[in-house]
């Protein structure tokens, strides 16, 4: 395998404090945790990473999420970005190597720090520059936090920024958003990332709706935030090259693209997931019980339950059509052995007709209108058991 086929993602379970819309796997409160659990995952690092090491060569990304990577004190910081570059890297360095930072976990020191261990990339959660919302949606920053990150980030040397920003949130106006995305292109970031609001269960936001104590903007509202940044960003010079994510030319992450492009990745760290060789992997998601595996030397991963090939044709589906690029025929050959068209033909014609998918002849892929209604796209390339 093409050394420059397969990504590495680590994950880092903290965080200062837990956003009020998050359920990611991460925990506010567990310092006592931190340096067992950077030593743990050093050592998977050192006994998985070195296997895939040896077995694919060097991987074209690296990246450090979370939770809050950032939260990390900069000596354990150092010790872990120290064993990934000695593992992964040796004298080389990664394409793309990038932390997740929050603007109120960063200071020139530590951010010299991550430039000089060889990270190239800095991705900054910051979600609005709003000080009021951002209180209410439970971030530790203010907005201008946030934009003195980035200036002492390029202070440190980083070119290769990315920022974070939020839409629909509680009490959110039109008027919050845009000023929010003109404060983030100020800052000249080569990357921006905006993310709607999902209510997932278990978050404190999901219980403040079910109890009716959610405020969310009216949908005519929230489809126009939509409009004006996928109208906006691209006047900017910031390309859509996912449904979520806009880039300067030749700043897509292209750590991201892998997991939408069925290219392999080697999760590491407790509940982080991997794909390798067609096959799933989770990780164990209790902090004790991965920690325990990996004192008495066992691989703190679980095969997921075998997909199905209609399964694995509808995800494949599913993540390639969040892409501007959309899904390549070809690649959808040589994957499967069967012909995209023969399986989709009617529910492609249909959705050309509703303007919601167009065809270059290689590949199919979303119109702007169907970026905007995905999910009705998605829904069409759910796929019978029984055709297989």
């Amino acid at each position: 395998m093409d050394a420059k086929q397969w990504g590495v993602y680590v994950h880092i379970p903290f965080c200062r404090q837990k956003c009020f819309y998050c359920d990611f796997p991460s925990f506010a409160g567990r310092e006592r945790y931190w340096e067992d659990y950077t030593g743990a995952l050093c050592r998977e690092i050192a006994v998985r990473g070195s296997y895939y090491r040896q077995l694919w060569g060097r991987p074209a990304t690296i990246y450090l999420g979370g939770g809050t990577p950032s939260v990390l004190p900069a000596k354990l910081m150092a010790q872990l970005l120290t064993k990934l570059r000695q593992v992964f890297l040796a004298d080389d360095k990664a394409e793309e190597f990038t932390v997740e930072c929050n603007p109120g976990t960063v200071d020139e020191a530590y951010l010299a720090m991550l430039w000089e261990q060889g990270v190239n990339r800095l991705s900054f959660g910051v979600q609005s520059f709003d000080d009021e919302l951002l209180r209410r949606i439970g971030r530790i920053h203010s907005g201008q936090q946030a934009a003195e990150a980035v200036e002492m980030a390029k202070k440190a040397g980083f070119t290769n920024l990315s920022l974070d920003l939020m839409y629909g949130l509680p009490g959110q106006t039109l008027a919050q958003l845009q000023a929010s995305v003109k404060q983030a292109l100020a800052l000249s970031p080569k990357h921006i990332s905006i993310y709607g609001l999902q209510l997932e269960e278990g978050t404190a936001f999901y219980r403040m709706q079910e109890l009716g104590k959610l405020n969310l903007p009216e949908d005519e509202v929230a489809e126009a935030m939509y409009d004006y940044m996928t109208e906006y960003l691209p006047s900017q010079g910031y390309e859509r090259y996912e449904i979520s994510n806009f880039a300067q030319p030749g700043f897509a992450s292209r750590h991201n693209l892998s997991y939408w492009q069925d290219v392999p990745y080697l999760g590491l760290g407790a509940a982080a997931h991997s794909y390798l060789d067609g096959q799933r992997w989770a990780a164990l998601a209790d902090l004790d019980h991965y920690m325990e595996a990996i004192r008495e030397n066992r691989i703190p991963v679980e095969p997921e339950e075998p997909a199905t090939a209609a399964i694995a044709m509808e995800e494949f589906c599913f993540l390639a059509l969040r892409t501007a690029r959309g899904i390549s025929r070809e690649k959808f050959r040589q994957k499967f052995g069967r012909e995209l068209d023969d399986l989709y033909g009617t529910v492609m014609k249909e959705l050309f007709a509703k303007k919601l998918l167009a065809d270059d002849g290689r590949c199919i892929f979303l119109t702007s209108q169907g970026m905007k209604y995905g999910n009705l796209v998605f829904e069409k390339f759910l796929l019978d058991e029984q055709d297989f």
